[in-house]
């Protein structure tokens, strides 16, 4: 299978969560592999864990790590798996996916459906080995009432952060009831801090929405300093609709090309106000080497990639590897460290 061929395009013309399945079952199986570009000079070692590139898959395709042994095949550096809650849940009714072709972009309200904190372990364990690191994205469980948040995603955590390379935990998903609210300072803190208290040493990163406020990003990231955070992603879906053209009336995150920008403004105001040792992930929007090139000049570290690989086909990561490689040969640049943080504006 091969970006834009003709099993890629039939894809495209199921409906989305059925594509999505057929997909991720070709994957697990070892079906779809693409002949990966030179990523010279593109690895980094971050926090202890080598990147042989800085492109990722984003949490939410491959929920329950039934292929976590083999995102290598399509040319990512790394991959996030989840999102994963304590208890196993089926997630919202469906149709519960959707596309807006013309804009590049998805609505979801999947609701975190998953098989829960311990089978997804089980299978992490038994799973083939790894050539590049997995993280493991945890949310809360959509049961769990909001002042239990701290055990649950404790208890996901306590399960699971031993078979990940790192863990990001989802506050920021716009498709449990009261979950962005866990962002808040006092609440985030309690998750963090205890996460902290079962394994010190583990890599940690929260993931934000695109939606909040200069204030609220502000205290993210006192929390991120004063928890000792490795790491924040910037960002998840949106529920903003205003970047499009005509609203389509459906309830979810929305995701792709539209949030591109607002995705880029988040990144470049939490590298303006982070110290400097704080990773960045930068995901949203991501079409191209180009955009890559964007996200790390405005600070990112890493970037993964969602919505643009499934409208591009397999070969998309490849492709955007190279780009982002002939770019840097192109300009004289000899390392992502050289680009990172080159387009923020002077303090």
């Amino acid at each position: 299978m091969s970006s834009g061929g003709f099993l890629h395009r039939l894809l495209l013309k199921l409906p989305p969560e059925t594509a999505h399945n057929l997909a991720l079952a070709a994957i697990r199986r070892g079906l779809v592999r693409v002949d990966l570009r030179d990523s010279e000079g593109l690895g980094q070692t971050l926090f202890g864990v080598h990147f042989p590139n800085p492109v990722g898959l984003a949490a939410g395709f491959d929920k329950n790590g039934v292929a976590a042994g083999r995102w290598s095949d399509l040319g990512f550096g790394f991959a996030e798996i989840g999102t994963v809650t304590q208890n196993a849940q089926p997630g919202n009714p469906k149709p519960r996916l959707f596309r807006l072709p013309r804009e590049g972009a998805l609505i979801n309200r999947m609701g975190f459906n998953n098989d829960g904190a311990d089978r997804v372990a089980s299978r992490l364990k038994e799973s083939r080995e790894r050539r590049i690191p997995i993280g493991v994205n945890l949310g809360k469980s959509k049961t769990t009432p909001l002042e239990e948040a701290a055990s649950d995603y404790a208890y996901s955590f306590g399960r699971l952060s031993a078979l990940a390379d790192y863990v990001a935990i989802n506050v920021s998903s716009p498709n449990t009831p009261g979950l962005r609210s866990l962002q808040g300072r006092e609440a985030l803190f309690e998750i963090v801090a205890g996460l902290r208290a079962s394994d010190p040493d583990k890599p940690l990163f929260v993931k934000v929405a695109p939606d909040l406020t200069l204030g609220e990003l502000d205290d993210v990231v006192a929390v991120a300093h004063d928890a000792r955070l490795t790491g924040l992603i910037a960002t998840n879906t949106t529920v903003d609709r205003s970047m499009l053209n005509r609203d389509p009336a459906i309830e979810g995150g929305l995701s792709g090309r539209p949030v591109a920008e607002l995705a880029s403004l988040t990144l470049q105001y939490l590298a303006q106000s982070c110290e400097p040792e704080l990773v960045l992930i930068g995901v949203g929007g991501i079409f191209d080497g180009d955009d890559i090139h964007r996200r790390i000049a405005l600070g990112a570290h890493l970037c993964q990639i969602y919505t643009g690989w499934v409208y591009q086909g397999p070969g998309a990561i490849a492709r955007m590897i190279g780009e982002l490689a002939e770019r840097l040969r192109r300009e004289g640049i000899p390392s992502l460290d050289r680009l990172r943080r080159s387009s923020l504006p002077l303090p």
